[in-house]
């Protein structure tokens, strides 16, 4: 180990000072910047990318820097407090805006980078509201040069600096060279990552006796040393002015360590080995690389450690769209290190699965759903009470108010959803459902359909696009492992597919499976149910939920054990109503023993009766939602009687 020497027993692990903007990326492989048809956002800004990487590795980060007052802003702080990562020193300007990067993937050598960052928020970060008390509890401190570049973000990182020092921080320098940001190019050159500069040099030169480690590819080492296109040569300028650790990033080629004198040629640098892999997008490789670096070094370990895990995460996140959402996870890191990897990273279904079900989400340890996703149901309710259908919306938004009365009543925050279609009936009730922190579903079958069909699409991969990513897919399915073999091979066509696309757009999938009744005899249904989940494990289908009618207690063991074997991150099962009485259905939650079964998800047994009443005058609006939710509390309170309370909705 280095003399690197971090104090232990702090607060928090890493404080990033440095640049906070929202990545605007091209979704279009091959084609320029200006070709785009349509971008993902996320989180951006090299230091932002090192404290969220840091934050997914485990450790305790927090980010130092500023935010636009405005949707923008808060996207980015939602999105580091969800990773875990601190942002009460995020100041928020109420003037600026929030900084954007636009990027394009032309090819594996080529991306376009357009920095809008025109007096933008985090170059105007206050050094007056940097707090000395905050940086003591923390044990490192890493800034970029791009916040050495400004006068005004220079006084922030100085400030930051005397501040660590004073307090044992060890102080990192990610060199972070973009020309344009220094002024160097025209703006539309954002790629250009060297332009030689002995004004930048000088800048930077003054600086560096202020860190313990300095952290740069060889372009932007040139850059800190000043002697242009001379790497040896820059390297000894750096050693000349400052004792820090210096780690220099080489790619595919790894990294070396210099600890002491700069030696008389690379090959005698004290060397460790990258990875090669198929480079998908080069952007927040270095930050990936960092943020391995510096979780590894926190933990402890050595520069072979250090730098192994370092260079894993470079690869990972280099093969990869984004830039902070690529970072991987321990558990990613851990199938990384255990098995062979082949180049096309983004070809490893596990390290895929890994990557979107290991990272921080909501946990929901326990559900209780209101499904009113019905559609032929509601048209024949409306036909049997002689209503003009048009009332059926009405009726939806009457049936989420319920909802909201039952969240009140017994104390749900965090553990009620509701599942509500999409099209005419629903959309204005669903829409009112999204962004409360709600478990929300929505449903894709066409009702009635087997074999399977999509609502409204023949694409359901192109539909889900415009979905909110909160919003879980739901599928239910007529399906059974013994199904004529046309029939079963092509409703399995239909949930691959379906697979896919959800794996594409980011939402989360639940699967209802009802097996036809012809083909369960009497006491086979659990063992159906059970067979059909093990097919679709086998055909490499993993959702986040399944919906299953009501099991014997064996039963809901038998599937514990099998998405314990299966799929350990699961997020488990609820159980579906079948519009049978409120009391059997109540009185089958005792068999749910097993803690896979998270909840329930009924529909017509809460509000069929009530809503025909409703339809024919006969009840009014309050009466109604009166009703429904008195269902709903019935089953509420038959759950946690079964279940002996429960723990909320938490972050993994």
């Amino acid at each position: 180990m280095s003399f690197l020497s971090f104090p232990p027993d702090r607060r928090h692990d890493l404080a990033c000072l440095g640049r906070l903007a929202v990545d605007l990326y091209c979704e279009q492989f091959g084609a320029p910047l200006e070709g785009a048809r349509s971008m993902a956002m996320y989180l951006g800004g090299s230091s932002a990318n090192v404290a969220f990487g840091v934050a997914r590795l485990g450790l305790r980060s927090a980010m130092i820097s500023r935010v636009g007052d405005e949707q923008m802003g808060r996207f980015l702080l939602d999105t580091l407090e969800r990773e875990g990562c601190d942002v009460s020193q995020v100041q928020v300007d109420p003037r600026r805006l929030t900084a954007l990067v636009l990027l394009g993937l032309k090819d594996r050598d080529t991306f376009p980078l357009l920095f809008v960052r025109e007096n933008c928020a985090d170059m105007a970060i206050d050094a007056a509201g940097i707090s000395e008390a905050f940086i003591a509890e923390c044990r490192a401190l890493a800034i970029t040069g791009t916040h050495l570049s400004t006068d005004t973000t220079r006084a922030a990182a100085s400030t930051a600096l005397r501040h660590a020092g004073a307090h044992g921080v060890v102080r990192v320098l990610d060199i972070d060279y973009r020309p344009v940001l220094w002024g160097l190019t025209r703006p539309g050159a954002g790629e250009n990552r060297y332009v030689p500069d002995e004004r930048v040099s000088a800048r930077l030169q003054e600086m560096l006796d202020s860190f313990e480690l300095i952290v740069g590819t060889e372009e932007e080492f040139m850059i800190a040393g000043g002697v242009a296109g001379d790497l040896l040569g820059s390297l000894r300028r750096v050693r000349a002015i400052t004792p820090a650790v210096l780690v220099l990033k080489r790619g595919p080629l790894g990294c070396c360590v210099i600890e002491d004198e700069v030696p008389g040629d690379l090959g005698a640098l004290k060397a460790y080995p990258g990875e090669r892999v198929r480079v998908r997008n080069v952007l927040g490789a270095g930050d990936a690389f960092l943020a391995g670096l510096l979780s590894s070094l926190l933990r402890g370990q050595d520069w072979a450690q250090a730098t192994r895990v370092a260079n894993a995460c470079g690869a990972i996140v280099v093969s990869r769209h984004a830039c902070s959402a690529a970072m991987p996870t321990p558990a990613e890191l851990e199938h990384w290190f255990a098995s062979p990897h082949h180049p096309d990273v983004d070809g490893d279904a596990e390290l895929a699965h890994l990557h979107r079900v290991s990272v921080a989400r909501p946990r929901w340890e326990e559900l209780h759903v209101m499904a009113f996703d019905h559609r032929s149901q509601f048209l024949d309710l409306a036909r049997e009470a002689g209503a003009d259908e048009a009332r059926i919306p009405a009726l939806k938004q009457l049936l989420l108010d319920a909802a909201t009365q039952v969240e009140s009543r017994c104390g749900l925050q965090g553990r009620i959803g509701v599942l509500i279609d999409g099209g005419d009936y629903g959309a204005d009730a669903l829409a009112h459902a999204t962004g409360r922190g709600w478990w929300v579903g929505r449903p894709v079958e066409l009702p009635g359909s087997r074999p399977l069909r999509f609502d409204g699409t023949a694409s359901i991969g192109s539909a889900l696009v415009s979905w909110p990513a909160e919003q879980v897919v739901k599928c239910l399915v007529h399906y059974h492992p013994d199904d004529p073999v046309e029939l079963r091979l092509e409703q399995e066509d239909r949930l691959l597919e379906l697979w896919e696309a959800t794996r594409a757009t980011g939402n989360e999938l639940l699967l209802e499976i009802i097996p036809p009744r012809e083909l369960c005899p009497p006491g086979t249904e659990d063992q159906a149910v059970l067979r059909a989940v093990q097919r679709l494990y086998n055909l490499g289908i993993r959702p986040e939920w399944w919906k299953l009618a009501p099991m014997r207690e064996a039963g809901w063991r038998a599937l514990g054990r099998l998405l314990a074997a299966r799929d350990p991150y699961c997020r488990g099962a609820v159980i579906l109503g079948l519009n049978q009485p409120l009391s059997e259905l109540a009185a089958s939650f005792g068999d749910a023993r097993d803690p896979v079964v998270k909840g329930f998800m009924v529909g017509r047994t809460l509000w069929a009766r009530e809503s025909l009443l409703w339809l024919r005058g006969e009840l009014d609006d309050a009466g109604l939602k009166a009703a429904v939710a008195n269902n709903f509390v019935a089953l509420v309170e038959a759950w946690a009687a079964r279940r002996g309370g429960a723990r909320g909705a938490t972050r993994a």
